[in-house]
């Protein structure tokens, strides 16, 4: 399996930005497609947003289209997601997770995936 560790978390303002990064080890992000997960005091694990192992596709959940950016460097071994416009509801641990297919990378209960430790992310308001 491949190893991926956050970072880039951290306290912003609302209305302030972070970027994200995941870096993977041991194999080659490129043959994955890539996902970042949250999960907030209390709550389940949500997804966030996933690309496709090219990049070409990408898909949001609705709260944070517009706001969120999910992008990989396969040279660099690393996925990003910029992060505009936060807000309070935003605070959580951020995961990124590694799968075979595009489907599964949307997936929080897909128990072949690859994760990290997650990295915190608190917004204040």
């Amino acid at each position: 399996q491949v190893q991926l560790v956050e970072s880039g978390g951290g306290l912003v303002q609302a209305g302030g930005s972070l970027r994200l990064s995941c870096a993977g080890s041991g194999r080659t992000l490129s043959t994955y497609a890539m996902g970042w997960f949250r999960q907030a005091p209390g709550k389940e694990r949500e997804f966030v947003a996933a690309i496709s192992q090219s990049g070409a596709i990408t898909r949001y959940v609705d709260s944070v289209k517009g706001r969120f950016t999910i992008s990989r460097d396969n040279a660099k071994n690393t996925l990003y997601l910029q992060m505009n416009s936060l807000e309070p509801e935003d605070t959580a641990v951020y995961y990124c997770t590694a799968a075979r297919s595009f489907t599964f990378a949307t997936m929080a209960e897909a128990t072949a995936n690859s994760w990290g430790k997650g990295t915190l992310v608190t917004v204040s308001s």
